[in-house]
């Protein structure tokens, strides 16, 4: 990896396995972890190929494999990684920084009809990096597929900044809303969920 994340440089030690047994202890009480698993379903066709940008534990990867989904899940944290694979088999996956994404080089040459960049992912990638992520993401993705990209307005990367990178990134801005259940955006709003385009070829 070309520069440390966020992710470690930003959290103290034991945050990863913190994280890990969050997720777990949510799975266990029933919470609902497939919000954002919930959106891609509905704008992609069935059995598409999905990739999720900084998968963590794997939670929206295995709402999506559960949908009928094909899916890659790729996260810079090697822990994050592992926990995934044990506690959801089924879907990829792989460890790689955002920042340096070459899916083709791992085996995953096809490209994806979606992306998504779920749980405040793009603060905690290398500060400097978001223009690379997103640019690196939407290679991934076909002509006119689709990044759905959500994180937290408060977190250091105005979205301003996130519309001109991904404009650089050749995306289109389509929708944004305020939550993953669709609510609507407002400019006061703590939290983006923006959906964007790669154009047709």
């Amino acid at each position: 990896m070309s520069k440390p994340t966020r992710w470690v440089t930003d959290t103290k030690p034991g945050h990863s396995q913190w994280y890990i047994d969050r997720f777990r202890r949510l799975a266990a009480e029933g919470a609902d972890l497939a919000g954002e698993a919930r959106l891609l379903d509905a704008m992609v066709p069935p059995g598409s190929r999905i990739l999720d940008a900084g998968s963590g534990t794997g939670r929206v990867d295995a709402a999506l494999a559960v949908r009928g989904h094909s899916v890659v899940g790729v996260d810079a944290d090697p822990a994050l990684v592992e926990a995934a694979r044990a506690d959801h088999p089924g879907p990829r996956w792989l460890v790689g920084d955002l920042a340096e994404l070459d899916l083709a080089a791992q085996g995953e040459a096809e490209p994806f009809d979606a992306a998504v960049i779920a749980g405040n992912v793009l603060a905690f990638v290398a500060p400097g990096t978001e223009p690379a992520v997103l640019t690196r993401v939407a290679a991934h993705v076909r002509p006119d597929g689709i990044v759905v990209v959500g994180f937290g307005t408060d977190r250091g990367y105005p979205l301003t900044d996130f519309d001109a990178d991904a404009v650089a990134a050749g995306l289109r801005l389509e929708h944004r809303f305020a939550t993953w259940d669709l609510r609507p955006w407002r400019e006061d709003a703590d939290f983006a969920v923006t959906v964007l385009r790669r154009p047709p070829a």
